[in-house]
């Protein structure tokens, strides 16, 4: 009898064809709406792998049901979302899928920061809104990216990535990181800072941490009050390391320019959120790493970690 695999949620019949050959693949129907968690449990219960997004909260409980559950393949580099203490006590390997989006997510982010300096979504709603009436000498001014100081907090593939196109806009790099990035240093001039020191001298902070215990919550009102009023602050890595309480006060308040939004606290994130409400806020639906190159290439990615873990061979990019 064939093993079995579930996906958790609607995956083009294209890219199936590997696993179709070898399992029995049973997947959510659905390309926009989350698999109920009753149904996850429920096959979970069979299933000898997961195909599993970063929406989808894979803890003790669903593993304590899943007794023949071998992998994890979390479609995603992030895997916050699944209790990895919980696998390996009881043997299931995780696994996710860096690298590949590694450009395609940099060039997002550095998108973000143009997008919230130089104003362009409330720019682009006062066009389409009929409000744009004439051309005035200080209509819809924002603030310089080309020659000014970018702060990256988080100097990992991404963050290197966002740095080597921060440089061709002439800009200095400052970084802050658990530990030295001596490539960057080398490579790109970047600057290693205290939290506390890039935060004041950044014109552009880019967040790009991981979630972690260390990391959660780790900007609040204290560190945006240490900004600019001048800067712009861009999440792109994820919700919760940021305080979005103390965010919405500072961009409301004018403690910071701007902000640029991928990821948040709660995904998705709520229509009636504070924080969608501010003209000074650029937000997006955590769309990082969505190319399509990108896409089908994580999908790939993560069908390979299943198909070497249930035929005994070793993933190549395992978390646990």
């Amino acid at each position: 009898m064939k093993l079995s695999v579930y996906i958790t949620r609607k995956l083009p019949d294209e890219v199936l064809q590997p696993l179709l050959e070898k399992f029995t693949v049973r997947m959510w129907e659905s390309e926009e709406v989350a698999v109920p968690r009753d149904v996850l449990l429920q096959e979970s219960e069979r299933a000898d792998a997961l195909l599993t997004m970063i929406s989808d909260s894979i803890d003790a409980e669903l593993m304590g049901v899943a007794k023949n559950l071998k992998v994890i393949s979390n479609l995603a580099v992030g895997f916050n979302n699944i209790d990895t203490e919980a696998a390996k006590q009881r043997g299931i390997v995780v696994t996710n899928t860096p690298d590949v989006l590694t450009e395609t997510t940099a060039d997002l982010t550095f998108a973000l920061v143009m997008a919230a300096a130089r104003r362009m979504t409330s720019a682009e709603r006062a066009l389409r809104d009929g409000e744009w009436t004439s051309w005035s000498p200080l209509g819809f001014t924002g603030q310089d990216v080309w020659g000014t100081t970018i702060g990256i907090i988080g100097m990992g593939r991404i963050g290197e990535a966002v740095a080597r196109r921060a440089k061709g806009f002439g800009m200095e790099v400052l970084y802050c990181n658990r530990s030295r990035n001596a490539e960057a240093e080398e490579m790109l001039g970047a600057l290693r800072k205290e939290l506390d020191e890039l935060l004041a001298e950044s014109d552009h902070v880019v967040m790009l941490a991981p979630y972690t215990d260390e990391t959660a919550g780790m900007i609040g009102a204290r560190e945006l009050a240490l900004m600019k009023p001048t800067a712009t602050f861009i999440s792109a890595s994820r919700g919760g390391i940021v305080d979005e309480d103390a965010l919405y006060d500072a961009l409301k308040k004018g403690t910071i320019w701007a902000a640029g939004l991928d990821v948040y606290a709660t995904e998705p994130v709520p229509s009636n959120h504070p924080l969608l409400s501010l003209p000074n806020v650029t937000a997006v639906p955590h769309i990082g790493s969505a190319s399509v190159r990108t896409r089908m290439e994580m999908m790939r990615v993560s069908m390979q970690a299943i198909t070497d873990v249930l035929e005994g061979k070793n993933p190549k990019h395992r978390v646990v």
